[in-house]
């Protein structure tokens, strides 16, 4: 302890004689003739002397002067330097040796609260003269440049409680720059305000750091609100600054794992769209983001359009961000991400006809260059129609040549879409040679999917029991259906009715009926007309007029049910805020 109080002692005593120093060096300046600041002026060579000597065997790092020039000029125009200036430019120069428990100690010693009302009524003044475009105001209680350097004090004040681990402190320190300059500047800051010292770099990197230190303090609600602040006030933020916040901001809402209730903000915006929780915020966000690299406004950063497609597809909002991609400028991503992220986009709302064509498109622009993904999505549509089957097997006999020794599990996918394929196209062929042979391509097919794969992949495990029970293999099929009814752990309907249609295949409607009844018991109403239907088709074959009958009479009230729910049996249109379409960056 009385070693700790003599550590103290000496520390304080360190800061007496820097101060004085500084103090004393100023002083001197002030009173000589007009001269111009440099950085070999005698108050640097005095001031690095004795930080260099208090700290010996410390690699010396040079010194920005910017703080001696403006305290200079803080001296020209108030007639003097006071206690708090000083211990400002102080810290300033701990901070910037790498001494942050000094610098804090120095930075603790300043009495914020007695100079933050001549701040504030110094900002307000400079803010008047401004708008007015007039200098007759009353002298303001301190300079500008006083003011720039205190702040930059409290910023570096909460850099240094950063530096400690000291979060929620470091968010307190750096939320009294806001404070300060919102209560002088209730309308904002006007233009160029603070340009002539370093006080607006230090606003924008004060508004900047204040949502990571709440976040570091483990605060989502008040990250959230500093967020906000920081993008609804009039803070006069550089363009890459405003952006780079707003991109954190959706990320924040994103995957921050809260839901927060935006702001009401109806009665400043009559006409504008509000979002009605975190998803919808941040898509705003994002795409405000996409149309100022549209106008050039910022450089594109490819992770919005990664956070973009990723927001977008939960609120099943694809052609809207098919949207945002065709309004990129040519040469902002290439050709074959463009074209690959619009087919992903209409193939997701289910316009495969759109998709395929650009997959096309892209295929045969980049023949010599295969791309996988493209390969594979357009066998998968192919697969699912006679027409386009034949195309379908030779995009996935595409993948498959390209696929050896690069990937297992996309040659498992790639195995399973030439077998869907071929087993789709049978249709096509004419003669019953042809399609038995096609037939058994096709399980070979599957079947190497399943062992690459190795049965574990319940799309694999669905077609090859589909093309098992289609060649008749039914003791094959019923067990590749248990397995996939295993996998899935009834999760599924489509295990459920194979299962059952398997079981009535081999004429074993008593098993099929109670599977499904099974089926029944765990799903809820919504889901169960394909049940029900099926149920009764069981019941009829085995005679039982009566309760299929019964059944039928379900059937129906699950329909009307939905059709009274729906709307006369049209479909639920998905709802989407009209802003993707219609949005203007101010």
């Amino acid at each position: 302890m009385r070693n700790e109080n003599q550590i103290r002692g000496r520390r304080r005593d360190l800061v007496s004689v820097k101060l004085g120093n500084i103090m004393q060096c100023l002083g001197e300046r002030s009173r000589a003739s007009e001269m111009v600041p440099s950085s070999e002026s005698l108050a640097t060579k005095d001031y690095s002397a004795s930080l260099h000597s208090s700290r010996p065997g410390e690699t010396e790092r040079k010194p920005d002067t910017g703080n001696i020039e403006e305290a200079e000029t803080s001296l020209r125009e108030s007639g003097c330097l006071n206690y708090e200036e000083a211990r400002a430019l102080l810290g300033r120069y701990e901070y910037q040796k790498g001494n942050v428990e000094a610098a804090l100690h120095v930075f603790e010693g300043i009495d914020f609260a007695a100079v933050t009302p001549k701040m504030k009524i110094t900002l307000s003044k400079k803010g008047e003269s401004r708008k007015r475009h007039s200098q007759h105001y009353a002298t303001p209680p301190m300079s500008i440049h006083a003011v720039s350097l205190l702040f930059e004090a409290v910023f570096l004040k909460a850099k240094s409680l950063q530096a400690l681990g000291r979060y929620k402190e470091a968010a307190q320190s750096c939320s009294v720059i806001l404070d300060i300059v919102e209560s002088s500047l209730p309308a904002g800051l006007p233009e160029n305000f603070g340009a002539d010292c370093k006080l607006q770099e230090t606003l924008n990197k004060a508004v900047e750091l204040l949502p990571e230190l709440w976040n570091l303090a483990d605060s989502p609600r008040d990250a959230m609100l500093a967020y906000r602040r920081a993008l609804l006030h009039q803070w006069n933020l550089d363009a890459q600054t405003a952006a780079k916040i707003q991109k954190e901001f959706a990320v924040f809402l994103l995957y921050s794992g809260a839901e927060f209730i935006p702001p009401n903000l109806r009665s400043q915006m009559d006409s504008a769209f509000v979002p009605k929780n975190n998803i919808e915020e941040a898509i705003l966000l994002l795409i405000i983001l996409q149309r100022k690299v549209s106008l050039k406004r910022i450089e594109f950063d490819p992770s919005i359009l990664d956070h973009l497609s990723y927001a977008i597809s939960l609120s099943g909002g694809l052609k809207a961000l098919a949207n945002q991609v065709e309004e990129l400028l040519p040469g902002v991503i290439n050709q074959k991400e463009r074209y690959h992220i619009l087919a992903l986009c209409y193939h997701g709302e289910g316009d495969d006809l759109d998709a395929l064509n650009l997959w096309k498109r892209l295929l045969k622009t980049h023949e010599d260059s295969p791309y996988l993904p493209t390969l594979l999505f357009a066998s998968k549509i192919c697969g699912r129609n006679s027409k386009y089957a034949e195309d379908g097997v030779h995009f996935a006999h595409r993948a498959v040549e390209n696929l050896h020794g690069v990937c297992d599990q996309l040659m498992g996918v790639a195995q399973c879409m030439l077998g869907i394929s071929l087993s789709e196209n049978c249709g096509s062929l004419v003669t019953d040679s042809e399609r038995l042979e096609r037939k058994s391509e096709a399980l070979k097919s599957l079947e190497i999917a399943g062992r690459i794969t190795k049965m574990k992949d319940p799309v694999v495990i669905y077609h090859l029991c589909l093309e098992n029970a289609e060649q008749r293999k039914l003791n094959a099929a019923l067990h590749h259906a248990k397995s996939l009814l295993e996998l899935e752990g009834g999760s599924n309907l489509r295990g459920w009715i194979l299962l059952a249609r398997i079981l009535s295949a081999q004429k074993n409607f008593f098993d099929a009926e109670t599977i499904i009844n099974a089926a029944l018991d765990q799903t809820g109403i919504w889901d169960q007309g394909e049940l029900l239907r099926t149920k009764a088709k069981l019941q009829t074959v085995q005679g039982l007029v009566k309760e299929a009958i019964e059944t039928y009479s379900q059937l129906l009230a699950v329909l009307q049910v939905q059709r009274k729910s729906l709307g006369s049996g049209k479909k639920p249109k998905v709802r989407w805020p009209c802003f993707l379409f219609d949005i203007h960056v101010t």
